[in-house]
């Protein structure tokens, strides 16, 4: 029997933000394109709105573009046709940092100003954003993974990509949290891979099943991940003999919320994240300084942190059955 949590305090986000005028030091609009690791899912299309509110609210020419898949080698073809563009500045979530810093390299030779998201060892950026410490947040899902686990039994992971950095960030932060809090729980098996598609995340779920019978509770990283675990649990009526928690949207986890089949979800503003992203392209194209400390006037990023080319904001929050209608997208 799994048990309920309480959620602690979290962050509040808002869905739009203020960013008042925001132009280019020459008094010209500046073509920005945000590309993402896929096109089409929710955590991206609300990451376009954000996009699109910064556009409207500057008066930049700010797009989004991502790949049919979720394929690092599809990703650098519309890096490369960005750069051919000559767009002024990249903001890029990247399916694989390691296999886009070629093509970054090549945009920043080409005085391309870049910066990433979700990338935090990232080379070749200018700056990489985060909404918080990765493994702080996978620490931040195990905990409610364990307390909802009693503190024990077997669990497993999932991770949209064996080469996403912030999925596997996530998933090492959870699994170090439960070795040095929870030793009455045992990861079974290895990192799942379900290349963000709810229907992987399904397949896999029900593998784990098959090769785990007795499991207790499975932590995701794609959006798509609990809902694809959800159906699962849902399915074969689990709900009060498993515990899921993971990365995701209420309106992409949202059903299996209001059923139970999936116990709790982590997450920050793609919205928000996107509008960032596209203010510290301008921020730093018009040559203003980026500090420790600084306020992005976003919400999460009030009081950011510097840590070399990385800045950290405070922007998760954690949602289940009983808070998730205020969370709308």
């Amino acid at each position: 029997m799994k048990t309920k949590i309480k959620l602690l305090a979290s962050a509040t986000l808002a869905s739009t933000a203020l960013l008042g005028t925001q132009v280019a030091a020459d008094g010209h609009s500046k073509n920005i394109a945000t590309v993402v690791k896929i096109a089409g899912i929710q955590w991206f299309n609300r990451m376009e709105e954000g996009v699109k509110q910064f556009a409207e609210e500057t008066g930049m020419n700010a797009f989004q573009v991502g790949p049919a898949q979720a394929d690092p080698q599809q990703q650098a073809a519309l890096i490369e046709d960005m750069i051919a563009q000559g767009v002024d500045a990249l903001a890029v979530v990247p399916m694989s940092p390691e296999a886009l810093e070629p093509v970054l390299g090549r945009a920043m030779e080409a005085g391309i100003t870049v910066i990433t998201h979700e990338a935090a060892a990232q080379q070749n950026t200018t700056y990489d954003l985060e909404a918080f410490v990765n493994e702080d947040f996978g620490a931040n899902l195990m905990e409610q993974l364990a307390t909802c686990m009693g503190g024990e039994g077997e669990y497993a992971v999932f991770v949209g990509s064996l080469t996403s950095q912030t999925h596997n960030q996530w998933v090492d932060g959870a699994i170090a949290h439960q070795e040095a809090n929870y030793p009455n729980m045992t990861l079974v098996g290895d990192k799942n891979e379900t290349f963000d598609d709810a229907e992987q995340a399904y397949t896999k779920s029900q593998e784990v099943l098959r090769a785990f019978p007795n499991i207790k509770g499975m932590q995701g990283s794609a959006s798509t991940d609990v809902a694809g675990i959800g159906r699962t649990i849902e399915e074969r009526g689990m709900e009060d003999d498993t515990c899921v928690f993971g990365t995701s949207l209420p309106s992409i986890a949202g059903q299996y919320l209001e059923t139970g089949a999936v116990d709790g979800i982590g997450f920050w503003d793609p919205a928000v994240a996107g509008e960032a992203m596209n203010k510290l392209a301008v921020m730093v194209m018009n040559g203003e300084e980026v500090t420790d400390g600084m306020d992005l006037g976003l919400p999460g990023y009030e009081s950011v942190s510097l840590d070399g080319k990385v800045i950290y904001g405070q922007a998760w929050v954690n949602v289940n059955q009983d808070n998730m209608s205020e969370y709308p997208f």
